[in-house]
């Protein structure tokens, strides 16, 4: 058994309360909701390894969800023209087009440019590990949100400079094609950190629960947009004091601070990269089982630990771990 998590090794220590009475001791059989197997107990030692990283993925999640909101109210007050003499407009739900393409290209152009590159430097089989490639994401997603707040702070400028901060409906003069770079950021930010997070779920389950890693990683989806609708909650609460217009107000964007909401966001994140980065410091991959071929031809088992063969655990395909016996429970 792993070193870490002990207290659960007592659930496959055999007791003599453990059993059923019966007339005769040859046929005792066990109390299945007191006694578990040790290759149970650390099926749910593997799951609480992997939990530290998994909420760190929440609040990146909360971090962009503002891309379905106020970024759509942000493109209503600016020219969304194609062309200058255009009659068409481009509808503003329809920015989100940049983030899904720049993350259906980023994962080619990142297995076909970025692995073959990392890999000379790593001499890792998937250039970076699942660690390091979630912690990049994170690092991107810092950079989309200080981008959103210049982006937001020049919109204003604009508004300002037309005498447009008191007409909400009004159209700035400003492209709506703005607003672009952090869609482009943010779909990187999926294809470093967001795909790195399912690897790593799903790699890091035992084998017979990899299904409970896709279900954590929708929760993670789920958590972090309602943590976003938490925290724009707060925002108006606590920043509309005296009177005052809170920083996202619901009628004039223009009179609001929405730049600073995302400064704010942008706090947020930098303290849970610190946080992330202390988890992934102190994780150790699960153990691989690699199969070696002996002198007669035979294959001979043995277990690798974490460390550099650990890591690669997030690229190749894991063989089950045979766990040993222990007082005739396995």
């Amino acid at each position: 058994m792993k070193k870490k998590n002990r207290c659960l090794d007592k659930a496959a220590i055999v007791t003599e309360n453990d059993f059923k009475s019966t007339s005769t001791p040859d046929q005792q059989k066990p109390k299945l909701w007191q006694l578990n197997t040790v290759h149970r107990v650390e099926e749910l030692k593997s799951i609480l390894r992997v939990l530290p990283i998994w909420v760190s993925g929440i609040l990146l999640v909360a971090a962009s969800s503002h891309l379905h909101s106020f970024v759509i109210l942000q493109a209503f007050s600016m020219d969304r023209h194609i062309f200058p003499k255009s009659s068409f407009q481009i509808p503003p739900a329809t920015l989100s087009i940049f983030s899904v393409l720049t993350m259906m290209l980023g994962l080619v152009l990142y297995e076909r440019i970025f692995v073959p590159f990392a890999r000379r430097f790593t001499n890792n089989p998937a250039g970076i590990t699942c660690l390091q490639r979630m912690g990049i994401g994170a690092v991107i997603n810092i950079v989309a949100t200080v981008v959103s707040a210049f982006i937001e702070a020049k919109r204003k400028h604009a508004a300002a400079r037309y005498g447009l901060l008191d007409s909400p409906k009004a159209v700035i003069p400003m492209t709506v094609f703005w607003l672009i770079p952090q869609y482009v950021l943010h779909g990187v930010a999926e294809v470093f950190n967001a795909v790195g997070h399912i690897e790593f779920l799903y790699d890091q389950s035992p084998e017979s629960m990899r299904s409970t890693a896709s279900a954590l990683y929708s929760l993670t989806l789920s958590f972090g947009n309602y943590i976003g609708t938490g925290l724009v909650t707060l925002v108006h609460r606590y920043t509309g004091k005296d009177g005052e217009e809170n920083w996202l107000p619901d009628r004039n964007l223009n009179r609001g601070k929405l730049d600073y909401y995302y400064l704010l966001v942008t706090g947020i994140q930098a303290v849970n990269f610190v946080y992330f980065v202390t988890v992934a410091w102190l994780y150790t991959y699960k153990p691989l089982e690699e199969e070696k071929e002996d002198g007669d031809g035979g294959r001979e088992e043995g277990i690798n630990g974490g460390g550099e063969n650990g890591k690669k655990g997030c690229e190749e395909e894991n063989g089950e771990v045979e766990l040993p016996r222990r007082n005739g429970v396995v």
